[in-house]
């Protein structure tokens, strides 16, 4: 079975930052986000990246999750990491995660689901041909205030010899 992709908002933002939402459809097919996550990511307040997610949205591959998701997390992490990791746990070997903050990566872990951040979509999609430099893309988000760490970074772009 194909795993379902559930995406939380720092990597729509952060992928929307270097025109990357559309890699995301090439590499996984159909993205689930939780309705909290779409909320977080189109205030309506015009913030970089939001016409982006509104058309990744319109388009149809980023899909808003329509089944109940059944709280199973007593811990603190905000609404959309919780919903995300919620749905994983829900058949966690049927489920990708991709999620950037660290609390909610510790409890992926913590629960044994599977998960990738913003840096290894970005490194698939140097690996995948979608684009020429991982590099130029972590500049560009790095000039934008998004936050990857240096370790992150400097594993990717060695994995696709950047």
């Amino acid at each position: 079975m194909t795993k379902k992709v559930i995406v939380d908002a720092s990597p729509l933002i952060g992928l929307a930052l270097v025109e990357g939402l559309i890699w995301l459809p090439q590499l996984f097919g159909e993205v689930f986000v939780p309705e909290s996550v779409k909320q977080e990511v189109l205030p309506g307040k015009s913030a970089p990246g939001e016409q982006a997610l509104f058309h990744a949205f319109d388009s149809g591959w980023l899909t808003v999750w329509h089944e109940s998701i059944t709280p199973r997390l007593d811990i603190d992490l905000d609404v959309g990491e919780t919903d995300c990791i919620n749905i994983a746990l829900s058949s966690p070997q049927n489920y990708l995660l991709i999620m950037d903050e660290r609390a909610g990566r510790a409890v992926a872990k913590e629960y044994q689901l599977q998960f990738v951040g913003t840096a290894a979509v970005i490194g698939l999609a140097k690996k995948q041909g979608l684009i020429a430099s991982a590099r130029a893309a972590f500049e560009v988000l790095h000039r934008s205030d998004f936050r990857i760490s240096a370790t992150a970074i400097n594993k990717i772009l060695a994995s696709v010899s950047e």
